[in-house]
């Protein structure tokens, strides 16, 4: 409904964020990261959101990053797991690292997150693992092969968000020159997958 807010900072105070668009103020909730992320006061911004409507009310959550918007909406997918909650997970963890600990069963780690326990855990794991692209892309930034530079992390990142696997990805960028940019590396790749 509300993709997204073109507007200005008119304030900041964990877990709120105040954008002004047109005369009018939109309370959004915000991880802490994308909190940090934030210009200062007045400076222009673009914030991707959600808008949430429960029987508690309706609220519009806000994100930073587009990985952070899609993660969010991963979460809020799984079984007992809410907006709130996301957002304590999307505070707790990068979507990078939260993907990570996903795709690597870490458990014990998911279990830090604010109101999430043991069998929650279990549950984010089982329900997603497997369905995020970037997780998989960072289990592949991993391998020997795909491990240099960050144009070639980025190269992954975008193969993996493309839907293909790990070996798939460690096959298209064997022997890739590491100097190119990430756009030449993605080239290369596609050529090869192709």
């Amino acid at each position: 409904m509300i993709a997204f807010l073109d507007g200005c900072v008119a304030g900041k105070a964990a877990p709120h964020a105040v954008i002004e668009v047109g005369g009018v103020g939109y309370e959004l909730l915000m991880s802490d990261h994308s909190l940090a992320a934030l210009p200062d006061e007045g400076s222009s911004v673009r914030v991707i959101t959600y808008l949430s409507v429960s029987e508690s009310g309706i609220c519009l959550y806000g994100f930073m990053e587009q990985a952070e918007e899609a993660l969010f909406r991963n979460l809020i997918g799984v079984s007992g797991i809410g907006p709130k909650m996301a957002l304590a997970a999307l505070s707790a963890f990068t979507p990078q690292e939260l993907e990570g600990a996903i795709a690597s069963e870490d458990i014990k780690a998911i279990s830090k997150i604010p109101g999430i326990g043991k069998k929650t855990a279990s549950r984010m794991v089982l329900e997603l693992k497997g369905t995020l692209p970037q997780a998989a892309s960072e289990d592949a930034s991993k391998g020997p092969e795909v491990c240099a530079s960050s144009a070639l992390k980025d190269a992954v990142q975008a193969l993996g968000s493309m839907g293909f696997t790990k070996a798939e990805i460690d096959a298209a960028l064997v022997d890739a020159p590491s100097s190119e940019d990430a756009q030449t590396l993605l080239q290369y790749a596609l050529k090869r997958i192709v």
